[in-house]
């Protein structure tokens, strides 16, 4: 495993970035207690314990996917991609816009995961939910070693310098919260001594590839 060097600018704007994430259900909580101490005096409290319960559990998939992917939990070699299939699963039910149709045990029942596999195909499909923002489905698939992550949707698009980000040709003076889990993706796969790159964006489909560098 390669070690990276990585700039602390980057590292603030991701620790902004995965708070900005956690805001919304996080918040949405704290309202949910508000709602329920209001309520508590003979009042209905079925819609503030629903907006609780719902939070809660989108918080808790949104930690789960940000330990897989940027913890060290991603690099156990006991975690294996129906784990990886489990978790964004997870987080892709409490959103109800983008699906996966792969079968984890189907595809990788034979390959042999090289270290830090499972965090980089789950960082790949974040990238491949990222690329469908009106929906759509998310597929994986093996073939000589390579995995590629492939999306269908309405308006599927890759934001413009991903691809950039993801080789770290982008400067780090440029980089914003758009750009930076790409860029961080980027640092991870080289880590790993592997490359993510774009392979496909055309009308309505998006696609990316996790090789051997």
């Amino acid at each position: 495993m390669e070690k990276q060097m990585i700039d602390s600018s980057v590292l603030e704007l991701m620790a902004s970035r995965i708070c900005h994430d956690l805001i919304s259900p996080v918040g949405a909580v704290n309202n949910g207690v508000e709602f329920l101490q209001e309520d508590m005096n003979g009042g209905d409290t079925s819609d503030a314990i629903s907006l609780i319960a719902m939070s809660a559990e989108s918080a808790a998939a949104r930690l789960q996917v940000f330990r897989l992917a940027y913890g060290t939990g991603g690099r156990d070699s006991t975690v294996k991609p129906a784990d990886v299939h489990r978790i964004f699963g997870d987080l892709l039910a409490c959103e109800e816009k983008v699906r996966q149709e792969w079968d984890a045990h189907a595809i990788f029942a034979d390959f042999d995961r090289p270290d830090g596999f499972c965090k980089l195909l789950l960082c790949g499909l974040m990238l491949g939910q990222e690329a469908l923002p009106k929906g759509g489905v998310l597929r994986v698939s093996l073939e000589n070693g390579v995995t590629t992550i492939s999306g269908e949707g309405p308006d599927a698009n890759i934001r413009p310098q991903v691809d950039s980000a993801l080789s770290l040709k982008m400067d780090v003076s440029v980089i914003d919260p758009r750009m930076v889990h790409p860029y961080v993706i980027g640092v991870l796969a080289a880590q790993y001594g592997h490359t993510i790159t774009i392979s496909e964006q055309a009308e309505g489909r998006i696609a990316f590839k996790i090789a051997k560098s």
